[in-house]
């Protein structure tokens, strides 16, 4: 393997907390992790993302993953991550919570936040969470998965506005597989994958793959996590 194909594997980390203790462990502890390196920290929301602009400005590759805490001053996580998602689409959010943040949760799901963990995880689970961002996929902290699925409330529309397909479709985005996979393990294109994805977002009137993963358990398509 060359240097260019080692750097290109690395999983690029930008970590947006009010709490200078908590950025500073959280850099412990990822950089310590090959596969994964901390290019940038900010301390709210408005600052992440005047970085964010600046790298792009300089030219500079952005990260792949920004760990997002939610209670912020000037601009909380929701709005940050609302703000993100719409500027750099290519960046993914995982959203940092306490248990009882529930509310401030499912608004950044709805900003598009692709997952969230808790802050006590475990650093294990905080690098699976991450390296499941990056490559497309949800990742649901199941104590949060399982409140959040109690007091979800189903879409208008419901899973019968679906096709047989397009609820294959959804089982496999809740269980966590990218358009690649799910294309691969279906013999289609990925770029058909991509359309039925959205398609079914579409139909049941939600803005993210976490929130049909949710809407999957809530509905006994899939068994929640943990």
């Amino acid at each position: 393997m060359t240097g260019k194909e080692a750097l290109a594997e690395v999983i690029r980390v930008m970590i947006v907390d009010d709490h200078a203790i908590v950025r500073r462990g959280l850099q412990a502890y990822v950089d310590t992790v090959p596969t994964l390196e901390v290019v940038g920290e900010a301390s709210d929301g408005q600052q992440a993302l005047a970085r964010l602009r600046q790298w792009q400005t300089m030219g500079e590759p952005l990260p792949d993953v920004v760990l997002m805490d939610l209670q912020m001053p000037r601009m909380g996580g929701v709005e940050a991550t609302s703000a993100i998602v719409q500027a750099h689409p290519e960046v993914k959010v995982v959203v940092l919570t306490s248990f009882g943040e529930a509310e401030r949760v499912h608004a950044a799901l709805a900003a598009g936040a692709a997952g969230y963990l808790l802050k006590d995880a475990d650093p294990d689970e905080v690098v699976t969470a991450i390296r499941a961002a990056a490559a497309g996929e949800v990742h649901l902290d199941s104590a949060v998965a399982r409140q959040l699925t109690r007091r979800m409330v189903s879409p208008n529309v419901g899973l019968s506005a679906l096709t047989a397909r397009e609820r294959e479709i959804l089982t496999l985005v809740a269980q966590g597989f990218s358009n690649r996979e799910i294309a691969a393990r279906l013999a289609i294109s990925e770029r058909t994958a991509r359309t039925h994805v959205s398609n079914v977002l579409s139909k049941l009137q939600l803005s993210s793959r976490t929130q049909a993963a949710l809407l999957a358990i809530k509905e006994g398509l899939i068994p929640p996590p943990g």
